[in-house]
């Protein structure tokens, strides 16, 4: 590696840290605001969409945005699953915990897996099906029926974590057919298109009494959601896949100590090891993706 190629991967490395360290804290951000999961995915789409247009605007990126009505189209449809996907997570966290959501959300990458052997008829290796099926043991562990007095309530945020993880997964397969657009331009369209799509769930009434809660939900469509994003892809640019998926880890493990640390809240033995098996499994699955990846690539090379 040349020393150019070493430095563009060292600002890789903070970039994409630092964006999952501002993952890690969304939490908070949602429960300071005092406002209603779909009324917080509402305004993350209102101040979301002025921040990235802003960010848009001022690199140029309006000048030839690529878009053709069928990728346009795409994207808007990914925009129903990402913003969904935001209100169900929040939801989630309301029910369990900071915590406990974020783990059972970062099972998204198996629903790709297995999305990808539905949709792009993807071998679906014994592998790759051991790894789901050991993530899914976790997400049973994490539920702690034994150690947590389960309630209606508690169980409905699992499944909404788990619903959560699927439309990400949904909006990722969407993903798959925007190459040649800008990412950030894909964002904006999908956060204007969740303005429309929330509204009608908001809870505006709800919303005059959240006082200061206001800059809570100014901070995670700036911060969150722009600023984020922004890191997020300038790093994807300069790093190996099998590095980003190392690093994703830095989420939910910040996410957990927040949580632990804000509001005090607990993780039982059983709920542990479920956490240690989910993140085990992602690392595994992700690790054993980009590997086989590198290796067409090395294959290619040679031909």
């Amino acid at each position: 590696m040349s020393i150019q190629a070493a430095e563009l991967q060292k600002k890789g490395i903070v970039e994409l840290t630092i964006a999952m360290v501002l993952s890690g804290t969304i939490g908070v951000f949602v429960f300071e605001s005092g406002a209603q999961p779909f009324t917080v995915a509402f305004c993350r789409c209102v101040f979301g969409a002025g921040a990235l247009g802003l960010y848009c605007w001022v690199r140029g990126f309006f000048s030839d945005t690529g878009f053709t009505r069928k990728t346009f189209l795409l994207a808007l449809l990914g925009g129903v699953f990402i913003v969904y996907n935001w209100a169900f997570l929040f939801s989630a966290y309301e029910k369990t915990s900071i915590s406990l959501a974020t783990v059972v959300y970062h099972t998204q990458p198996f629903y790709v897996v297995l999305l990808g052997a539905l949709v792009f008829k993807e071998k679906l290796t014994a592998a790759k099906l051991g790894w789901v099926g050991v993530a899914f043991v976790g997400v049973v562990l994490v539920t702690d029926i034994t150690s947590v007095t389960v309630s209606g309530s508690y169980l409905l945020g699992i499944g909404e974590a788990l619903l959560a993880a699927l439309l990400y997964a949904f909006a990722t397969i969407v993903a798959k057919q925007l190459k040649g657009i800008r990412p950030h331009l894909i964002a904006l369209v999908q956060v204007t298109a969740g303005i429309f799509l929330l509204l009608p769930f908001v809870d505006f009434s709800g919303t005059a009494s959240i006082g200061g809660g206001w800059a809570w939900l100014a901070g995670i469509g700036v911060i969150h959601t722009c600023v984020m994003y922004v890191l997020l892809y300038a790093s994807y640019q300069k790093l190996p896949t099998s590095l980003i998926a190392v690093l994703s880890f830095v989420y939910p493990v910040v996410a957990i100590i927040v949580d632990m640390s804000v509001y005090g809240t607990r993780i039982h033995p059983l709920q542990i090891v479920g956490i240690l098996l989910i993140c085990g499994a992602s690392l595994a699955n992700s690790l054993g993706t980009s590997q086989r990846a590198g290796r067409a690539v090395s294959a290619g090379k040679s031909a």
